[in-house]
């Protein structure tokens, strides 16, 4: 997400805080460099004008040109600005202070992911904020679109309305008003057929049901990969119904970002969920300060705690903490480190997250490493017998050609994994030696996230002043 206009803003910063005092002069040729980052990446021209121009006005005031650091002090000008393009601190939260069941009507193009994106929201609705959800499928012009609602809310075991050949959209509607109500459901989410802008009858269709739902959200569904166009979808469909939101899909595919950057700005409607994939689970709270730090390289070390809390099992990690005191870590916590990297998302979800993300890429593409190098350490640790995972030392010559045989790699690739271990059991008893945990949190002065992590919410937030004690490049520790 982002890809090339992280790069391209990189190398402008980079410039930037390489030098110890910037001129006016400087801080004008850098804003015309990102002016041509933001329109190569499809931002809309009225948008980077507006952006260029508050930047511009903001970085060559004195304070900043007279600064100790005034790389610094740009690009954190830079991203104060992309946060208030993207829409501000707050996040857009969905409105559903209204009496049950409260709907969100879905509308978009065709093609654009709204049966998918309807139940990914409804898993979230259930999931999250523990609502009683119902979806209900008013598509009847797409073959198969009606079935498909129905397989997916099976998947993430939302009730869908049956479904009865042959009504209309309006028809459809009513009766799921009226099925929702019966089985006191808290949210009704319709799912509309998909159209083009041009389309004036199934517009029309799209108003009809509008009217009869009244619904509290209506939720426009664009992919960001249509780069501007997606401003244009999202004007046409604004001036026929009353749009509350915005849902991007594909986010995590769209490299240059225009369509996410121009959203708000042009139409004034919120971003109020972001797709990331397409796994039924894969869809996020649109956070404009989280995205603006992806941008800039910052990471989102905020987003890796909250995936670490969703996909670590809380008694494993209790285990691991009690065995780390001791200063004790075998094979067998190695694999199931691994295996937490693989649910949080793999090492390209994480390193896309970490700050300095341009440099993790490409340390890992410079060493051929993706995905599956965590599938072939998991393969070898298994190929192991419980006595060698629990007693690496075990491991001879003769064994280690017996694993790796077992597991389809080489030697080569089991002695990494062994020296991988060694490395972090050495780090393990370093901990116990400081006094386990409690005093390595002792030592940075105070508990939680603040202590494993300073400076994540004080100035160096972010990469912002330097990041001291954010975690290592994941891909340098996999490739030693």
């Amino acid at each position: 997400m982002f890809d090339s206009l992280t790069d391209r803003l990189g190398g402008v910063f980079d410039k930037l805080r390489g030098r110890g005092a910037l001129k006016e002069q400087d801080v004008r040729d850098a804003m015309r460099e990102v002016r041509i980052a933001l329109l190569e990446a499809d931002v809309a021209l009225p948008v980077v004008r507006r952006f260029i121009d508050q930047v511009t006005e903001k970085a060559v005031g004195q304070s900043v040109l007279r600064s100790i650091t005034p790389g610094q002090q740009v690009v954190k000008i830079v991203n104060d600005a992309l946060v208030e393009m993207l829409g501000g601190e707050e996040i857009a939260e969905l409105d559903l202070n209204a009496a049950p069941p409260v709907v969100i009507l879905m509308v978009g193009l065709q093609g654009s992911g709204k049966t998918t994106s309807t139940a990914k929201l409804a898993k979230l609705l259930k999931d999250k904020h523990g609502k009683k959800s119902m979806m209900a499928s008013l598509d009847v012009n797409r073959p198969a679109a009606q079935e498909q609602l129905k397989v997916l809310g099976e998947q993430v075991d939302v009730a869908t309305l049956p479904i009865i050949p042959g009504q209309q959209p309006t028809e459809i509607a009513t009766r799921a008003l009226q099925s929702a109500k019966l089985q006191a459901i808290d949210v009704l989410l319709l799912d509309t057929a998909g159209r083009l802008h041009v389309d004036q009858q199934l517009m029309a269709e799209m108003k009809a049901v509008s009217a009869i739902s009244s619904p509290r959200e209506t939720l426009l569904v664009v992919d960001s990969l249509t780069g501007q166009d997606a401003v244009n979808v999202a004007q046409s469909f604004g001036g026929e119904v009353d749009l509350t939101g915005v849902i991007l899909t594909r986010m995590d595919g769209d490299a240059r970002g225009g369509a996410a950057l121009s959203m708000r700005a042009v139409t004034g409607k919120p971003i109020k969920f972001a797709g990331t994939g397409e796994k039924i689970d894969a869809i996020e709270p649109f956070q404009p300060g989280r995205v603006a730090s992806r941008i800039l390289g910052m990471g989102d070390i905020v987003s890796i705690v909250e995936k670490a809390a969703e996909s670590v099992d809380a008694d494993e990690a209790e285990r691991l903490a009690q065995r780390m005191a001791k200063g004790q870590f075998d094979l067998n916590d190695l694999r199931a480190q691994l295996k937490q990297m693989q649910s949080m998302g793999g090492l390209g979800m994480l390193a896309g997250m970490m700050p300095g993300m341009k440099k993790a890429k490409a340390a890992m593409a410079a060493s051929n490493m993706d995905d599956k190098v965590l599938v072939h350490m998991d393969a070898i640790i298994g190929s192991m017998t419980v006595k060698e995972r629990a007693r690496p030392e075990l491991l001879n010559a003769k064994r280690k050609k017996r694993v790796a045989a077992g597991s389809g790699t080489q030697v080569q690739e089991v002695n990494k994994v062994l020296k991988m271990h060694q490395e972090m059991g050495r780090a393990m008893k370093q901990i116990k030696k400081m006094g386990g945990l409690k005093g390595l949190g002792a030592m940075f002065g105070s508990g939680g996230i603040d202590a494993a992590m300073p400076g994540l919410g004080g100035p160096a937030a972010g990469g912002m002043g330097g990041g001291g004690g954010l975690p290592p490049d994941i891909s340098k520790l996999l490739k030693k």
